[in-house]
């Protein structure tokens, strides 16, 4: 006699994720850029383009997605109202966070003063002089550049809050298009797919851009900047950790009930490939199909993570606030609390006025500086040896506080899928890492309404 279990018909074999050797090789590649840059650093300098290649590519894929990812989200969603309340919420937590992150980085650099008995030399004056971006901007200049010359100009000029609006925009015309709209909607979703899978197959250039940018970064600031600077360098580092596992861990433990080590573990692979590039913009798209596939509704992610990357800077806070205590302090004009508290608030101005301007960290320090106590400017020189170092640290504190605020303002605003999370967490629903689309696990029927209402009721 032959049991049902005997007869039953055999389970389709699943799909292996290959992408794993992916990120062992990103790995192994980081090794061997260290050593190249320890063992021929004028070789592993000229290597640098690579690197810069690789992330060129990704941001390339940028704009798209997050004006796919807001329309679909914004165009699903009845009620404008609760767009409105995600940005709202979304601007008041980054404001509150960012004063944080100054407050703490105020501490720790007043209580270590790691610029004592520096010297400034007259080449490190002129290495802090070079550093003043011609193209940073005042916050009237920049928010009147929120607004692209034309649509078009908006995708490829590589500003991420014009992206923002055009989409906003779209969003908001296709929700009051209503069922007219809904045609262009499903040619936004069909677009959105072909985008992250042309990123899916970028990623498997992430071991050649990893190699470059690493060996470039070791063979251009070797090992006498890292000994001489270790004190800032260690400092900021503890202070970045102390961030977010105590602020933002207790924060995620409290308001959302989550463990932050789950989450970081689900992130791993976005914390690797910033790691290696040293730049967050890396896994910005990675991010947005990430955790809309934990379970976060499209509007939320679409608003949060991109606005968040130009106002959520927690770790560029940290760096602006260490870095100018230990620049006074080399050069010998130490500054009374009195003194540090406006000149970090303009910077933290600042910091909005040059979201987007290259190497925004160590830029938007030095036009800082320029504009409100020039006489520091010359030490600025000092921290350039190892700045990129510094800057690792600085875009993993930022994309961590964006992926924790992404689930804080979810769980506020009720636009998270609990028993989802749960269920993708735990490995129940593994991500698809070929498609990072979530239609990867069946027929776009059976998939959940991202963004909708319906799959947030359970909220």
């Amino acid at each position: 006699m032959t049991s049902a279990a005997d007869t039953a018909p055999a389970a389709p074999r699943a799909k292996r994720d290959r992408t794993h050797y992916l990120y062992i090789a990103v790995i192994a590649a980081v090794a061997v850029g260290i050593a190249v840059g320890l063992i021929a650093p004028d070789f592993a300098v000229e290597l640098k383009p690579i690197g810069t290649g690789f992330v060129n590519l990704i941001k390339m894929m940028i704009s798209p997605i997050i004006f796919c990812t807001i329309v679909l989200g914004i165009g699903s969603v009845r009620k404008a109202a609760k767009v409105g309340a995600v940005g709202g919420i979304a601007l008041a937590y980054f404001t509150v966070m960012s004063l944080v992150a100054l407050g703490i980085g105020l501490v720790v650099g007043n209580i270590l003063e790691p610029g004592t008995g520096l010297a400034v030399t007259d080449a490190i004056k002129d290495a802090g002089h070079a550093q003043v971006d011609a193209e940073a901007k005042d916050t009237t200049e920049f928010l009147l550049g929120i607004i692209p010359t034309t649509i078009v100009s908006a995708f490829t000029g590589g500003e991420v809050l014009q992206t923002l609006l055009v989409a906003l925009l779209a969003g908001f015309a296709l929700q009051a298009m209503g069922s007219s709209g809904q045609p262009i909607l499903r040619g936004v979703e069909h677009i959105q797919r072909l985008v992250f899978r042309i990123l899916a197959m970028v990623m498997w250039a992430a071991p050649v851009g990893a190699f470059g940018a690493m060996a470039a970064v070791v063979g251009s600031a070797g090992l006498d900047a890292l000994k001489s600077l270790a004190v800032l360098m260690l400092g900021f580092y503890a202070t970045c950790f102390l961030f977010v596992f105590i602020v933002l861990a207790s924060l995620l433990r409290i308001v959302a009930g989550m463990n932050i080590l789950t989450l970081f573990k689900y992130l791993s692979r976005e914390f690797l490939l910033i790691l290696s590039t040293s730049s967050s913009e890396s896994a910005l798209p990675r991010v947005i199909a990430k955790m809309e596939h934990l379970g976060v509704s499209k509007p939320v992610v679409g608003i949060t993570i991109p606005t968040g990357y130009s106002f959520n800077l927690d770790g560029t806070m940290i760096y602006m606030t260490m870095a100018s205590l230990f620049i006074a302090d080399a050069m010998g004009t130490p500054m009374s609390i009195g003194e540090q508290i406006p000149l970090l608030l303009f910077l933290f101005v600042a910091s909005k006025g040059a979201a987007g301007v290259t190497g925004a960290g160590l830029a938007t320090l030095a036009g800082g500086l320029q504009s409100h106590k020039p006489a520091l400017v010359d030490g600025i020189g000092l921290i350039v040896g190892i700045d990129r170092f510094m800057s690792e640290a600085r875009a993993l504190t930022n994309f961590a506080g964006n992926a924790v605020a992404t689930v804080l303002i979810g769980t506020w605003t009720k636009e998270i899928d609990r028993e989802r999370v749960d269920q993708v967490l735990s490995g129940q629903v593994p991500f698809d890492e070929k498609t990072l689309l979530d239609d990867g696990h069946g027929d776009a029927e059976d998939v959940p309404e991202q963004g909708g209402e319906k799959e947030l009721a359970k909220a």
